[in-house]
């Protein structure tokens, strides 16, 4: 037994077997008088840092179109449900935020879809879909909007070099050998809906980002015709330890987002 193999080792016997009940000999009263706040203290441990875990933090990265947006209605939804639970929430362009999982710096992130070569596993969990944001008194909200050179007549307002959505943008717009003029950069969505209601000029951008209250403010017409309508969801590290808090935020994305859809 695991007692006989601890004599043997200790070189000493620590129950008197002979009276009954079975008692600790003077050398075994001494062993427990060690060892039990050892034990203990294990225990606490065990418990300080179960507990611990369970109040997060969970790392999350995403990009700044999504955070606002719709990230916004997975941590409140979470929140309610654990109110324990402390998030961080790191925001950059697409790029990073799949750098940052890769190199483990984050739980999770939540973009469109990841190449192969990242190595990143992911679930889909809605649609990333790019739109056309104009003025509500602009001429392309009159007209059939079938080609790109329609936009590039118009001065843009867009995101920063190397967000995804410009990059994209620009690879169209260079390989139909198309002029455009960028005028004002930023680096927020909510920013350039402001400059475009103003009339400086139009952008493109995500679906997701067009709130309800901005129809009075902004025309939006759908690209799906023109550029590509990208899954978006959760990207994870495999392999990488996944604690109880970002299990449980992964499956309140899934409540919150999967059974919305899209919109087209």
């Amino acid at each position: 037994t695991h007692i006989k193999k601890l004599e043997e080792e200790l070189g000493m016997v620590l129950f008197d077997r002979v009276r009954r009940p079975i008692q600790l000999t003077l050398a075994g009263d001494r062993l427990a008088a060690i060892a039990t706040p050892l034990v203990e203290g294990i225990d606490s441990l065990a418990t300080m840092t179960s507990e611990a875990e369970e109040r997060g933090p969970v790392q999350i990265a995403s990009t700044p179109d999504i955070i606002p947006h719709t990230l916004i209605r997975v941590v409140r939804v979470f929140l309610a449900r654990f109110p324990q639970v402390h998030l961080k929430i790191r925001s950059g362009t697409r790029e990073e935020v799949l750098r940052m999982v890769q190199d483990g710096d984050v739980d999770l992130g939540v973009v469109q879809h990841p190449e192969k070569s990242y190595g990143l596993e992911f679930q889909g969990l809605f649609l990333y879909e790019r739109v056309l944001i104009t003025p509500l008194d602009h001429p392309l909200l009159d007209e059939p909007l079938t080609s790109l050179d329609q936009i590039v007549r118009y001065p843009l307002i867009l995101m920063g070099r190397g967000t995804h959505t410009r990059t994209i943008l620009e690879e169209q717009f260079r390989r139909k050998g198309l002029e455009y003029d960028i005028i004002v950069e930023l680096d927020s969505m909510d920013m350039i809906k402001r400059y475009v209601a103003l009339g400086m000029g139009i952008s493109v951008g995500p679906r997701l980002a067009i709130d309800p209250e901005d129809r009075k403010t902004v025309g939006v017409i759908s690209l799906a015709n023109l550029l590509p309508v990208e899954q978006a969801g959760i990207v994870t590290l495999p392999g990488k330890t996944v604690s109880s808090p970002t299990r449980n935020f992964m499956s309140v994305m899934r409540d919150v987002l999967a059974p919305a859809g899209s919109r087209r």
